[in-house]
């Protein structure tokens, strides 16, 4: 990569040539004793022994010409060139030299300047003849905090950044003050976290911290609070924690209900989860793989919690260890930490994981897509859906090897994460039923018809029959694809995410809860007219979300059978079969009215258009996947027809409040029926004139209804 460290060899010549030249550039004689020992020292350096700066390191250029003791009768050398390279000349010469040859293509840092030196203080290698002195002497940069030369100039600023980035700005120079320390503090939701300069680039610093995913840090945050009002305390798990800012929330709000523990492989960010720790007053219980100790930071007057921080691989602690709640935020793809996520996780308790490939699950990669997740998709106008969709999928797998099912309580695909959140529930039967919700999806690649499979193994003749649209008979080849394998279930508990707007609402999260409203009301299939919030906490939402908790039911009393275990299986059966069809009911994906609107014609406004359709009989919605998207259980010819039923031309002529015409491929039969009248009147209208060249060239010219008029 063009850096190399200087060796301590080196030619009796070279040693010369540098002593001479900087003795004629220091006067006095303790600056010759240190210019020696410097350049004797300069290509030998110790992480902890301070040495002075090389003379190609200057603040200003006055200070390097000082170097060269420019006298305008005598010749002077070059500091930073040796003989061969550049003679002597006289100083209005070599001022010209040092500016443009030096300074101008200098690398700034903190006030100094790392000027391109040409010394042979860099090894070169030998020629063809292996006599290392005729080969020609590179130039290169000295590094003012390490011991390193570069060559190139963009080289050498990478060099320093990446410096930078890992918080290494101390220099090892005597004559370079230690700048201060390069930390900032951020603090959101009421938590306090040290972060490293370019903290938001992932591929920069060792503790990554995004700004941009406090709505993902709220969501989360909100489902584990829901998670600690059914049973306290629960053990929750931060598996990738980075600056520990996910789990200082969860122990700072949530205090004496969970008992966290905050996870990471890298030693510098376990460091400095410790230290955001102690900016919290919280304390620390620091478990690695060699030790087992306890360190107390903080006085921990103000909270008495303690959060346990760990350094080890995410698979091995999830192997080791039991939670109740288990949090997956890996940079990229999370399919690699499924099986141990599931592997002890325990009955009822909730896995949530964040990806951040979006590359690869909005179709822009396809082949990553095949890759990670075993799926063929194609990029559709519900991709976001489609992406939360492959996700759960792959969840479901991972937890059907483990002899788990899940729950599916919450599925957010934003423009840089897709979030998903499930409820682990233990057992065959479970596991069973989960699976068999991953099915493959047929997709028209004209229309963006869409259907799954149905159920079984048997092959049908022609799969196009399954597709409400009929565009593999108009249209030429074939026009559909088969995408998959995804999750055909719902995505939403409407039950849990009431619960959670009670909880955004209970601890003051203003930017998480328009979202979790829009998802109230996704989840519901109904228009934001329609919203209510009801007491998150009273029996029948119970039931409705699927936790098992003890409370009474109001509605056992219609299912009083003799015998109390076959009356409580009655009541299971009852709420297994209802759950089942409000999942069933619930629309599986949503259609975009930019896509579908008609060339030439107005649309109407997106909140009126629902009331359209919802006065039409069709459970109808927006949607957080997408602001255009419209999510109903109307089929896409109903779509458009209701939308072309409303829209008004763009350019108002004659029939502008005449009837509107349907398109062809949404009712060809009306069009049929209404050219077989057009004619017959025709015909009519020909028997009754008497000039029947005039008539026929008054109805070739002008339209029918104009005629009769």
């Amino acid at each position: 990569d063009g850096v190399l460290v200087c060796g301590k060899e080196k030619s009796n010549n070279l040693d010369v040539k540098v002593t001479e030249s900087e003795l004629e550039t220091e006067g006095k004689g303790t600056e010759e004793e240190s210019t020696r020992e410097s350049d004797s020292n300069i290509l030998d350096v110790s992480p902890d022994y301070p040495r002075e700066k090389h003379i190609s390191i200057q603040r200003h250029l006055a200070d390097l010409e000082k170097l060269a003791d420019l006298k305008e009768d005598e010749k002077k050398p070059c500091p930073l060139c040796p003989e061969e390279k550049f003679k002597a000349c006289y100083s209005h010469k070599l001022h010209r030299h040092l500016q443009n040859l030096h300074w101008k293509v200098s690398v700034e840092f903190e006030g100094y300047r790392m000027c391109i030196c040409h010394l042979p203080c860099r090894p070169v290698k030998p020629n063809l003849i292996g006599d290392q002195t005729l080969s020609k002497m590179g130039a290169h940069y000295h590094c003012i905090i390490c011991s390193a030369t570069i060559t190139r100039r963009t080289d050498m600023i990478g060099h320093i950044n990446r410096h930078v980035n890992k918080g290494e700005t101390e220099s090892r120079f005597i004559t370079v003050p230690a700048p201060k320390s390069s930390r900032e503090v951020l603090k959101e939701s009421a938590t306090d976290v040290q972060v490293l300069p370019n903290y938001s680039t992932p591929q920069k610093t060792d503790s990554y911290f995004n700004p941009k995913m406090k709505l993902n840090r709220q969501l989360i945050f909100c489902a584990l609070a829901v998670l600690a009002e059914e049973r306290k305390p629960i053990e929750c798990l931060d598996a990738f924690g980075a600056t520990g800012i996910m789990g200082l929330q969860w122990a700072k709000h949530l205090r004496s209900s969970v008992k966290v523990t905050i996870n990471d492989c890298n030693e510098n960010s376990v460091t400095m989860i410790q230290e955001n720790c102690h900016l919290n007053k919280m304390k620390v219980k620091l478990h690695t793989k060699e030790e087992d100790n306890d360190e107390p930071m903080g006085d921990g007057e103000e909270n008495t919690d303690t959060i346990e921080v760990t350094k080890m691989d995410a698979n091995v602690i999830m192997h080791l260890r039991s939670f109740d709640f288990i949090h997956l935020d890996p940079f990229g793809t999370s399919v690699n930490y499924l099986d141990s996520a599931f592997r002890n996780v325990r009955n009822l308790g909730i896995v949530s994981l964040t990806s951040t490939d979006i590359s690869s699950l909005y179709a822009k990669a396809q082949h990553v897509a095949l890759r990670h997740y075993g799926c063929n998709i194609v990029r559709t106008e519900y991709y976001k859906e489609l992406a939360a969709r492959i996700v759960v999928a792959a969840v479901t797998r991972a937890a059907a090897r483990c002899n788990k099912g899940i729950e599916v309580l919450l599925a957010v695909a934003l423009e840089h994460f897709v979030l998903v959140v499930v409820r682990v529930l233990r057992g065959p039967s479970p596991a069973d039923d989960s699976a068999k919700k991953i099915r493959y999806l047929i997709h028209c690649q004209w229309c963006e018809e869409r259907i799954f499979q149905k159920e079984g193994n048997m092959v049908e003749e022609n799969p196009y029959q399954q597709l409400p649209c009929d565009c593999h008979g108009s249209m030429p080849g074939k026009t559909a694809v088969v995408l998959g394998p995804l999750w055909s279930g719902a995505l939403f508990n409407t039950g849990f995410l009431r619960r959670m707007l009670f909880e955004a609402v209970q601890y003051g999260l203003d930017e998480v809860q328009p979202l979790l409203k829009t998802l109230v009301c996704e989840a519901d299939c109904t228009t934001l007219k329609h919203f209510s919030i009801h007491s998150p906490y009273d029996e029948n939402k119970q039931e409705e979300c699927g936790v098992y908790i003890k409370t009474p039911n109001t509605s056992a009393e219609s299912y009083l059978v003799h015998g109390k275990r076959k009356s409580d299986e009655v009541i299971r059966n009852a709420a297994k079969r209802q759950k089942s069809e409000n999942s069933a009911e619930h629309p599986a994906f949503y259609y975009n009215i930019h896509r579908h609107s008609i060339k030439g014609m107005n649309m109407p406004k997106l909140n009126k258009f629902l009331n359209y359709l919802s006065e039409a009989g069709y459970r109808v919605s927006r949607t957080h996947f997408d602001p255009m998207g419209v999510r109903t259980n109307a089929p896409l010819a109903q779509f458009k027809t209701i939308l072309m039923k409303y829209s008004t031309p763009t350019y108002l002529g004659g029939q502008a409040e005449g009837p509107v015409h349907l398109p062809e491929d949404v009712q060809a039969g009306e069009q049929v029926q209404a050219a077989a009248q057009s004619k017959a009147e025709d015909a009519e209208f020909l028997e009754d004139n008497k000039s029947g060249v005039a008539a026929a060239m008054f109805t070739k010219d002008y339209p029918t209804h104009c005629a009769a008029d």
